[in-house]
């Protein structure tokens, strides 16, 4: 050992005495002789101290703390894995709220179990890893908008976000998904018109948009587009109902609270003919019922309630075999209540309030005392709680008439008719 070394280490070691450092410590500094600290701070002789100095000396070779330390690089198992992580931290860097700690997940490179994502073998490379599907339904996250997110997930094709609180407008960026064919955004606060960009996207199948914000008109071509599901509901969409309403072949279909405006065309048989529940509720129906709503030989529920729909109730709403629910609460309906209709087997709840009923048979009678039948606030003599007289005879003072009179009598699923002998746009025969 020089000279000049056993200087320094004497006086290290009168110092470090001096200052009441522990024997153990000492040790250490002896024994390392200036070596590699982080050797040191290894040592099994020197947990102790590791816990309490080493974290303050640092490793001999690192840099010195106020220098930018590299960060660990990450290592993804795909690179559409890689691809995606700026997409998803940009995200999560506009989420305002997250109230279940969701996003809290979204650290690392290991995406797919990230809450929310899924991933799988996209359709073009089955061994490659990429995001398939997102499902964010009741997550109650916040933020100003999806664009930049929802659009630029390539291999994407379920996007489920119902119940959070999502705004802005869909961008049209999303008809380039070429996967997509699950979208489910309802129950937001989503804005602006209807999404047109899904009308290109052929492979698109399932599409609920209901329980937000969009207004305007609904195009046309949605409903013949390739869909199974398409739920509008409860939007301010203020438009009529198409006539090629009836040329689709959607098997789900609802379009209540808005406010569509028209009467409801004669096609609606075509349109609804699969469907279990029509909801046409809380829009701004006018003219009178199409006899063609007796040709809904799956429908369980039909609901036209609170609209302006006036006439008579077509006798053909007897074809109805399995009907549980008609509902035309809140209309300007008038005239007797068939009887025919009341004969329904299955029929569990017959809502007729707050129209202009003048007459109702022993069999209907029949249901209102079982209370099946809601005829209040209607213009039935001898009735409680009707309309005063001068409210019905406003009402027949100003007569509202329908086109085709005829067919408020006709009962198309009678043997003669539902065997195709007539037009069911043609009056039978007098």
């Amino acid at each position: 050992m020089s000279t000049l070394v056993y200087v320094i280490l004497t006086s290290l070691i009168a110092s470090t005495l001096s200052s009441g450092t522990n024997g153990e410590t000492l040790e250490f500094l002896i024994g390392s002789r200036g070596r590699d600290l982080k050797n040191g701070c290894r040592s099994e002789n020197h947990r102790k101290y590791r816990a309490t100095r080493c974290s303050k000396l640092g490793d001999a070779g690192a840099p010195p703390a106020a220098l930018p330390v590299k960060t660990k690089l990450l290592v993804f198992a795909d690179q559409r894995l890689a691809s995606v992580y700026p997409i998803i931290q940009k995200f999560k860097s506009l989420i305002t709220s997250d109230p279940l700690g969701i996003t809290k997940t979204w650290v690392g490179s290991d995406i797919c179990n990230y809450k929310g994502f899924f991933c799988d073998n996209p359709p073009d490379n089955n061994s490659a890893t990429a995001v398939a599907s997102i499902d964010f339904n009741g997550f109650q996250l916040a933020a100003p908008t999806l664009d930049g997110f929802l659009d630029q997930l390539p291999d994407v094709a379920l996007f489920h976000a119902n119940s959070n609180n999502f705004a802005g407008t869909i961008s049209s960026n999303i008809a380039r998904l070429p996967y997509l064919y699950e979208l489910d955004i309802s129950n937001n606060l989503f804005s602006g018109s209807f999404p047109t960009a899904v009308l290109g996207m052929n492979g698109l199948t399932f599409l609920d948009i209901r329980f937000n914000f969009f207004a305007g008109a609904v195009p046309p071509q949605i409903f013949t587009q390739n869909l199974e599901v398409l739920f509008i509901n409860n939007n301010n969409f203020m438009t009529t109902l198409p006539d090629n309403l009836g040329s689709t072949h959607i098997l789900y279909l609802t379009l209540a609270n808005n406010k569509f405006i028209g009467p409801i065309p004669t096609g609606i048989f075509k349109a609804f003919s699969s469907l279990s529940e029509v909801l046409l509720s809380n829009d701004q129906l006018t003219g009178c019922l199409p006899y063609e709503v007796g040709l809904l030989k799956e429908a369980i529920v039909f609901d036209a309630s609170n609209n302006k729909l006036t006439g008579p109730l077509p006798v053909a709403l007897s074809c109805l075999e399995k009907v549980e629910l008609l509902n035309f609460t809140g209309n300007q309906l008038f005239g007797m209540v068939p009887e025919v209709v009341c004969e329904l087997e299955t029929l569990r709840n017959f809502s007729l309030s707050d129209n202009y009923f003048t007459t109702l048979g022993p069999m209907c009678r029949d249901l209102f005392y079982k209370g099946v039948l809601d005829i209040t606030n209607n213009c039935i003599p001898g009735l409680p709680f009707q309309r005063s007289v001068v409210e019905c005879l406003d009402f027949i003072a100003h007569p509202k008439s329908c086109p085709r009179m005829w067919s408020y009598t006709f009962i198309p699923c009678n043997s003669p008719f539902s065997s195709g002998s007539m037009n069911p746009g043609m009056a039978p025969s007098s």
